[in-house]
């Protein structure tokens, strides 16, 4: 049994890496594709970049909906989503102070907080049905749309470095092929842990799953914050969390509907809440502070520590 574990360890770092490696490289191929299109930094950072980085929740979650693990599914979506507006946008604050804007704030953040409400509605009755799923998705085609064709003043600023070849879509193929192969291995040993330590697959979902698969979005925040690219490294969070809330877990409640665990309505109200404070931080001086950020990451330390320890 110890030997079993010390392989689903091993399983799991090299996982970790593969989908890391796998997301930069489809970020890094995206952005180049996206510039020929002159989009700019905040569009892409909730577009393209949201979509790269969502990629291991992507095949987190769908890979557990086809093998009958709704628990791992939605409990990766919830948990991926607190732990990038609670660690991820925290800790990014904590090192450098994020600005935000009007747009960021009272349409994507607002947008964000009508989805989580959306979810949340939809599985108050402990079922996601195939319908709800489809309803999710159609959603998030609506608001790229608008995003892609509605041109904002506010939002004309510059693009991402580096130009275009042909080169990037091999790095995009590839990107996605580690994605999918580190996706399919970290569900498996996961709920192989999960089980030797004694903790539900909504605990691991909500835990262990959410921290691999968003480590892309905290390389990617952390890296254009320091760079001085805030639409950038805000929008990435606020677009992966639309990802994996309208357009992950939307595909994989269409492909299997799914019944859920009671501990997916807890920390949903937790994301709910979460979400409002962090549009009210956003919008409080345009900026997300340290102090606000050391708020944040403190607020889900605890929250974590009640999702290991589980119920009663």
């Amino acid at each position: 049994m110890i030997g079993q574990i010390l392989v689903d360890v091993g399983i799991l770092i090299a996982t970790v890496f593969a989908l890391w490696k796998g997301a930069d490289l489809v970020v890094e191929s995206s952005a180049h594709i996206a510039k020929r299109f002159g989009v700019s930094q905040l569009v892409i950072g909730l577009t393209v970049v949201a979509f790269g980085t969502s990629a291991p929740e992507f095949a987190v979650t769908l890979i557990a909906a086809l093998n009958d693990q709704p628990n791992i599914s939605v409990g990766n979506v919830v948990g991926s989503n607190i732990f990038n507006l609670g660690f991820i946008l925290g800790g990014v604050a904590i090192v450098r102070t994020i600005t935000t804007s009007k747009n960021l704030v009272y349409r994507d953040g607002l947008v964000l907080f009508g989805a989580t409400l959306l979810l949340l509605f939809f599985i108050s009755d402990l079922n996601f049905e195939r319908w709800e799923g489809i309803t999710m998705m159609v959603l998030l085609v609506a608001y790229l749309a608008f995003l892609i064709f509605r041109k904002d003043e506010e939002l004309v600023d510059d693009v991402p470095e580096g130009d275009f070849s042909w080169v990037d879509i091999g790095k995009l193929v590839g990107g996605l092929a580690l994605i999918l192969a580190g996706g399919h291995f970290f569900v498996g040993s996961a709920v192989n842990m999960a089980r030797f330590l004694g903790m539900s697959e909504w605990a691991i979902g909500v835990t262990i799953v959410a921290a691999g698969t968003s480590a892309p979005e905290l390389a990617t925040s952390l890296v254009a914050a320091f760079r001085g690219k805030y639409g950038l490294s805000a929008g990435n969070l606020i677009g992966s969390d639309l990802f994996n809330m309208l357009g992950v877990l939307g595909l994989a409640g269409t492909i299997s509907p799914m019944q859920v665990h009671p501990e997916s309505q807890h920390s949903l109200y937790m994301l709910c809440a979460l979400v409002f404070v962090v549009v009210v931080m956003m919008r409080t001086g345009w900026k997300v502070s340290r102090t606000e950020g050391i708020i944040l990451v403190v607020v889900n330390l605890i929250r974590w520590f009640f999702d290991v320890r589980g119920p009663g």
